[in-house]
């Protein structure tokens, strides 16, 4: 039977019916046909963020329903957008019923239903291409994310980036224990010291146009964070597994830009580890020499991140990078300021009113948070230089951006985002449960703005 959605109609019943419908939309038979039948969209609505869910709202229940094919007309689509670019609803109703229909199922029985195909009667293909390109980016980074940690290590995950950019014009630099070693990236190698793989640094260079500046991305891949000595409670910790999030948006971000032949000049890096308690672990009260010489004594072996990020600034400035973003999925503190679906910023004024436009209008909602210097002498030491955690329990998630800003290099520019709360999600709009894909469009939506 052929379906169809229809974002308005002039069938009075229809109309009622849908006026008392507590649904977005409701699938029913009109004159013989199988209808989606779409409410008013009212003006306060009108976001792209709202056409991306309303679209992967829809595609996961034609999915359920075995619904190969849906037909839409974009004119009709773009009137109940009326508000917004005509061009942009394309792409956000392309990218949100991809997103929506997305399962990770790998270790499954029951596999889901194929993507419901989307048919749009007249519209331009690249609209079309841009909306699925993005989505397959976000994709990658939710793959990544929910694979369980036997599979995706430090070990395996240089191989897996190696085989996702193959053929492509992304260049996979891996950086192996040895070479490590050599270049005294010491945060990773303690952090790592109690997992039986051996650490990974991974560099994703595209080169869309050199004449760019260069921005490094730097996302934080600790593929199991068990805490290490300082072990976490006995709660489900199986989500720790998408510790590595920020490496998903890098990965993500750079898969993105490389397949839309961005006009950038971007190189991912990635420190890969696993946080594991063992008899070579790291301990509490032990110091970390970083290649600048700056010392760190380790107050808690569950602040890690901020430790193997380091080594990751510290080679953005080696690269001479103009500017950085790096990403984690830092602290607890962020999710206690700002929830589940806003993802904190640190840096420079004007650089985080930028990617917080940018998240306004892809989705990946962001917030600015204070530098306050006043509270940098809470990682004081008296053993080292400094510390990776704050004598106080308040404004944590602050501190450890203070932590991170002194490996900053001297002439970047610099934006940290702490993406804690927004790593995974239950089943919601374009969201499916599990891993969100967070930070892959902001990365990539980013590089593109500042490089124009």
């Amino acid at each position: 039977m052929e379906t169809k959605i229809l974002f308005q109609t002039k069938d009075e019943t229809l109309q009622q019916f849908m006026k008392g419908h507590p649904n977005a939309f409701a699938i029913t038979i009109a004159n013989g046909e199988q209808i989606i039948l779409v409410k008013e969209v009212k003006e306060k609505k009108q976001t792209y963020d709202e056409v991306r869910t309303l679209a992967g709202t829809i595609a996961r229940e034609v999915q359920k329903r075995e619904i190969e094919t849906v037909q839409v007309d974009e004119a009709d689509l773009t009137e109940a957008f009326a508000t917004l670019d005509e061009n942009k609803v394309i792409v956000a109703f392309t990218e949100g019923w991809q997103l929506g229909a997305y399962v990770f199922d790998a270790y499954k029985t029951k596999k889901a239903n194929a993507i419901p195909a989307l048919q749009f009667s007249n519209v331009d293909e690249a609209l079309i291409t841009k909306g699925e390109v993005r989505a397959f980016a976000m994709g990658l980074s939710r793959d990544l994310s929910n694979e369980i940690p036997s599979v995706l290590n430090p070990e395996t995950f240089p191989t897996i980036l190696q085989d996702t950019f193959a053929d492509t014009d992304v260049e996979v630099i891996v950086h192996d224990k040895a070479k490590l070693e050599a270049m005294e990236m010491n945060g990773l190698l303690a952090v790592n010291r109690g997992s039986k793989f051996d650490p990974a640094f991974i560099e994703l260079h595209y080169k869309g146009d050199e004449s760019k500046p260069l921005i490094a991305l730097v996302g934080k891949g600790v593929t199991f964070d068990t805490g290490g000595i300082s072990l976490k409670n006995s709660r489900d910790l199986s989500d720790m597994r998408m510790d590595m999030g920020g490496a998903a948006a890098v990965a993500g971000a750079i898969q993105l830009l490389a397949a839309s032949g961005a006009k950038v000049n971007v190189v991912g890096l990635i420190q890969t580890v696993e946080n594991m308690p063992d008899k070579h672990s790291i301990l509490p009260g032990d110091i970390i020499t970083y290649k600048t010489g700056q010392t760190v004594q380790v107050g808690n072996t569950d602040a890690e991140g901020r430790l193997i990020l380091a080594d990751g600034l510290i080679r953005a400035g080696e690269l001479n990078a103009d500017y950085i973003v790096d990403i984690a999925t830092l602290t607890g503190a962020v999710m206690a300021a700002l929830g589940t679906k806003v993802a904190g910023i640190f840096g420079e004024e004007d650089l985080l009113q930028t990617m917080k436009a940018i998240g306004e209008e892809n989705g990946d909602f962001v917030w600015p948070m204070p530098l306050v210097d006043a509270y940098d002498k809470m990682l004081d030491s008296d053993y080292a230089d400094f510390r990776n955690i704050s004598h106080s329990p308040y404004g944590g998630s602050i501190t450890a951006a203070l932590f991170l800003r002194r490996f900053v290099p001297e002439n970047s520019k610099w934006v940290h985002v702490d993406m804690a709360g927004t790593m995974d999600t239950k089943q919601e709009g374009y969201y499916a449960s599990g891993a969100t894909g967070f930070g892959a469009r902001l990365l990539a939506d980013y590089a593109e703005k500042i490089s124009e």
